[in-house]
């Protein structure tokens, strides 16, 4: 899993790059300006390879946290558990839980409750939404803009 995470993180973090690329080229002089069609889908892609590249970045941490879990000596409780935490903090842990989507690395004390790894986690989950929805939006412009434009196209014949 770690490796997949790695593979994603590097690939989404390429596709970003370019898209990012394509975007600020059109503010270079002497280049042709594109219409609003290729500026939007430019944007669209654009934040959904940021959006890509955010999710992966929290994919990357949780698994790297289950995989120090499992691996030798010293390894339980998690080490994201008790690395950084005040010893009355990280009292009487059991356990942790962990989950992909909505990210998140939890540790578990025996009565219950739960403190969360890493509170970093959030913010990557509230850009990754916030990105996708942007992307979605922009997607929506596309389309309509796109629609318009055969619509007139049948009107002016």
């Amino acid at each position: 899993m770690l490796l997949l995470a790695l593979v994603l993180l590097l690939l989404s973090a390429a596709g970003a790059l370019v898209a990012a690329v394509r975007v600020v080229a059109v503010a270079l002089p002497g280049r042709p300006q594109p219409g609003a069609k290729y500026l939007a889908r430019r944007a669209a892609w654009l934040t959904a390879s940021v959006a890509v590249v955010a999710y992966s970045l929290g994919f990357v941490h949780v698994s790297w946290s289950e995989h120090d879990f499992g691996n030798g000596a010293d390894s339980t409780p998690a080490p994201a558990c008790r690395d950084g935490f005040e010893p009355a903090v990280r009292e009487d842990l059991s356990h942790h839980e962990s989950s992909y989507l909505p990210l998140r690395f939890d540790c578990v004390r025996e009565d219950g409750t739960s403190y969360p790894s890493e509170p970093g986690l959030v913010w990557i989950n509230w850009a990754t939404l916030i990105l996708a929805l942007t992307t979605a939006l922009l997607a929506v412009v596309v389309g309509y803009a796109a629609e318009r434009r055969a619509r007139e196209a049948v009107l002016r014949q």
